[in-house]
């Protein structure tokens, strides 16, 4: 394949960054000038208006956090779920209501989640969200750096701005952001973790996965992989078994000094969490064309394909090394098999886990384009997912003045920008999948 000219890629470099500085300033518009107000309104006409709206997914655990460690208070027990549900919306909520939301706010991380943020237990909860805010951002930052680190991709300066500036404002990450949500430090543990093994720091990568656990779904088929892949060979990367296990042990038993039966209540009010939040992706979009009766056995067979499938994947590159694309497609085809059949379909903000999987296509996309109509397709459908939000949030701004306030406001309308985020992981899934098929570069494209 004959060379990119200089002149041509620092030029499509230079209009990459503008139209994602372009896409960028409207997206983060689109979210925080227009679709986070309705929200609020929204509440506000339910009565749910006088708590805390910015920070409250962080809220649930500064709040435990300061019961448990101060009052000794059990964070799962109802009436700290009541005293959660008044400080995000001013009262607790009523099942019978039926504008009031289904999802009870109930505290569902390990009792080590609180132990880990203790010491915001004694500063006020506005000050503690602002600097929360911060972490998060500076944490997805370094999480994109360490991604493309660990990939060993070589960028320049735009392309890695582009990256970084996309990254920050796509509707998974505004969504952590505004609600503070502790999937964007469990991504950014992730990032970190598969860093250093990239540079066979495998203890200090174990120490880095044992804390991804605070949101243990998140994280569960990529840590079983990895755990095989270190018993492989284990002389050589034992120390992540062990970095991870000793790290985990001891998160467990200092949370059971603080309440000894904590994990009894974490697993009572796991099993209860799926019963009032959005079930997973795979159900939401069965549920349309199948409708209840027959979605719900239609689920089972593909999650349980898809769990046999990993099982699969897991043992069958067991031995790839770190560096390789067997490695990096094994991970990639377990996030988002994670996105899809695990994570509740709210849970977009647990999103960036697709973060490899879009890297690691972003890098043969040329090999895409070389194999057939087929997969140029599949790679064109994908590019439009992926950046439909920062085109739907551009168009609609653009058109707004064009379009009478009932079709702007019409949900059908207003919701284009975030229509993209459940397809998305589809899309991303099948074209890993088509990837397997591919004979990968052992120098990819850079861009």
């Amino acid at each position: 394949m004959p060379a990119t000219q200089p002149g041509t890629r620092a030029l499509s470099s230079t209009l990459a960054l503008c139209l994602a500085l372009i896409g960028a300033a409207a997206m983060l518009y689109y979210h925080q000038g227009l679709f986070m107000p309705r929200v609020v309104a929204v509440r506000t006409a339910a009565g749910l208006g006088n708590g805390y709206s910015f920070g409250n997914d962080f809220y649930q655990v500064w709040l435990s956090a300061r019961e448990l460690l101060l009052q000794r208070r059990d964070p799962y027990s109802q009436e700290m779920t009541l005293e959660i549900q008044t400080g995000l919306y001013g009262r607790p909520l009523d099942p019978k209501r039926p504008t009031d939301p289904v999802d009870r706010r109930v505290f569902p991380y390990p009792v080590y989640a609180d132990l880990l943020f203790w010491p915001t237990a004694e500063v006020p909860f506005p000050a503690v969200r602002i600097a929360v805010l911060f972490l998060l951002i500076f944490l997805t930052v370094s999480g994109v750096v360490l991604w493309i680190k660990a990939f060993e991709w070589a960028l320049d300066w735009k392309w890695f701005a582009m990256i970084l500036l996309l990254t920050l404002t796509c509707y998974p990450t505004l969504e952590g952001l505004f609600a503070e949500q502790l999937g964007l430090l469990v991504a950014f543990f992730l990032a970190a973790s598969l860093y250093l093994i990239q540079r066979q720091r495998f203890f200090f990568a174990g120490i880095l996965m044992a804390l991804s656990t605070i949101k243990p779904q998140v994280a569960a088929l990529a840590i079983l992989y990895l755990l095989l892949w270190s018993l492989h060979r284990w002389q050589a990367r034992r120390g992540f078994v062990v970095g991870f296990f000793l790290t985990l042990g001891l998160l467990l038993s200092t949370s059971l000094l603080v309440m000894p039966h904590w994990i009894r209540s974490w697993i009572h009010t796991i099993l209860a969490y799926r019963h009032y939040t959005r079930p997973p992706l795979v159900t939401e979009v069965l549920t349309s064309p199948l409708g209840p009766t027959l979605s719900g056995p239609a689920t089972l067979v593909l999650t349980a394909a898809s769990i046999l499938i990993a099982a699969w994947l897991v043992w069958k590159n067991r031995a790839a090394a770190s560096t390789s694309f067997q490695f990096w497609l094994t991970l990639s085809l377990l996030f988002s098999i994670t996105a899809i059949t695990i994570l509740p379909g709210q849970a977009v903000y647990d999103h960036l886990i697709l973060i490899p999987g879009i890297f690691l296509l972003a890098r043969h996309h040329r090999e895409f384009r070389d194999a057939g109509p087929v997969p140029r397709i599949l790679l064109s459908l994908g590019a439009l997912l992926l950046f439909w939000n920062w085109i739907a949030a551009f168009a609609l701004i653009a058109l707004r003045p064009l379009l009478a306030p009932a079709i702007f406001d019409s949900t059908a309308v207003f919701s284009l920008p975030i229509r993209s985020a459940a397809p998305l992981p589809f899309a991303i899934l099948a074209l890993l999948a088509w990837t397997r098929r591919l004979t990968p570069s052992p120098n990819p494209a850079s861009v």
